[in-house]
């Protein structure tokens, strides 16, 4: 297990929160409001957040435009990771992606095993890298959403958690795109 090195000092990141449906506004999108709530709970900005439609192009273009603004770090969606016509953000997501992080995938599923059983087959959550900036898809349940924040996220976007994080490396993220 991991832990925290109270000599580091906490460096806040910038999220942006994407919602992906048909069906939900900002008033209605419990969990968005979720992913918000515990990312400033945790010390990091809101940098911005959003609800657009189940549509591969849509989110594909939104996630690309966030990967373009230097006001973003990270980058969670939730909603849209199923397995039905309409579930496409994690070929929207895979459509951005330069590099994925297939072990978030994986790691999601061993949480989600623990709570739901079996059923966290049916979820397909990724992660990936795009211009220097990290990129989760996540189910649209707020329990997914919590899950993923309090086991995975909220200790690999704390720079102080050992042996590693994904702060650490931000800086070499985009390494590839400032070589000639």
């Amino acid at each position: 297990m991991g832990r925290i090195d109270e000599s580091k000092e906490f460096i806040p990141v910038r999220i942006a929160v994407l919602t992906v449906s048909d069906s939900r506004s900002l008033a209605e999108d419990r969990s968005g409001d979720t992913l918000v709530a515990r990312l400033q709970d945790a010390g990091h900005v809101l940098a911005d957040r959003s609800i657009v439609q189940d549509e591969r192009a849509l989110i594909a273009d939104k996630l690309r435009d966030w990967c373009a603004d230097d006001g973003v770090d990270v980058i969670i969606s939730t909603g849209g990771t199923g397995l039905t016509g309409r579930d496409v953000s994690v070929e929207a997501h895979r459509d951005v992606y330069e590099k994925e992080i297939e072990a978030f995938g994986t790691v999601f599923t061993m949480v989600s095993m623990q709570k739901i059983g079996t059923s966290a087959v049916q979820s397909r959550a990724t992660g990936g890298v795009a211009q220097g900036t990290y990129l989760f898809a996540l189910p649209g349940s707020p329990g997914a959403c919590k899950d993923a924040w309090d086991e995975i996220l909220k200790w690999q976007l704390d720079y102080r958690h050992q042996p590693c994080n994904f702060v650490e490396i931000m800086p070499r993220l985009d390494g590839h795109l400032r070589r000639k």
